[in-house]
């Protein structure tokens, strides 16, 4: 079992302002069976099997608690752009993935997508042609343990092995060279999604949809998300975001 660490921020009161002077740090530890050692000192391994509170050598408190798979989500080895978790999560609400669904996915890039709907899923297949990018996914899914999830070395605009699939997602260059592949693999009432940064890109697999009568084009859709920085009476949109994606 993985542990969480977690130091909150430390604070100080400069000319009468609050400044923050130390950000919350937080820790992902995989091997319990040694010392764990930060810039605030060491913690013994007898401490990282608790959960709580608990205080390095130098008497610096930390939290500690059992990691979630979103905290081992969130450390997966990454080459190519991975969709954000808020796009993700938007996929399994208008697709209704579930414990029964069958997914195949493409292309796998460094499995975002194909991971974390294996862990909700069933059954999940990702097809990739990248070498490269074929490695960090099997490194990924060993990392998560994620043993309904089949990785194949095979372009889906080829074809598609799996039939009666519940759900097919897209994350392609050119996904509307794959939807005659979809059209075979798909079980009637599943769902095509196609995931794109680029609106153009959005437009010409909605079109291409069009022209095919085995298909209903349901949405498309902006998803924004603007992340906000709460601070007592310092309310404002955080500096950095990644906003737009199109789904």
């Amino acid at each position: 079992m993985a542990k969480i660490l977690i130091k909150k921020p430390k604070k100080a009161i400069v000319g009468g302002r609050e400044f923050t002077i130390a950000k919350t740090k937080k820790y992902l530890i995989t091997d319990l069976t040694k010392d764990f050692h930060t810039e605030y000192g060491v913690i013994s391994k007898k401490d990282l099997s608790k959960t709580g509170i608990i205080k390095t050598n130098k008497g610096k408190e930390f939290a500690i608690f059992d990691a979630s798979f979103i905290d081992l989500y969130q450390k997966i080895k990454r080459l190519a752009q991975m969709p954000l978790l808020k796009d993700i999560g938007l996929i399994i609400a208008l697709t209704g993935i579930n414990k029964n669904s069958r997914i195949v996915d493409a292309g796998a890039g460094s499995g975002g997508i194909a991971c974390f709907l294996a862990h909700i899923a069933k059954e999940v297949t990702t097809y990739e042609i990248n070498e490269e990018n074929l490695k960090i996914v099997k490194q990924n899914k060993e990392f998560l343990k994620l043993k309904n999830l089949k990785i194949k070395n095979k372009d889906i605009c080829k074809g598609i092995d799996e039939k009666d699939v519940d759900v097919i997602t897209l994350d392609l260059p050119n996904p509307w060279n794959a939807i005659n592949s979809a059209q075979k693999a798909l079980k009637i009432g599943g769902f095509l999604v196609n995931y794109s940064p680029c609106i153009t890109s959005a437009a010409e697999f909605v079109n291409a949809i069009a022209k095919n009568e085995n298909f209903i084009h349901l949405k498309t859709i902006e998803l924004i998300g603007r992340e906000w920085k709460i601070e007592k009476a310092a309310v404002r949109p955080a500096s950095k975001q990644t906003i737009h994606s199109y789904i």
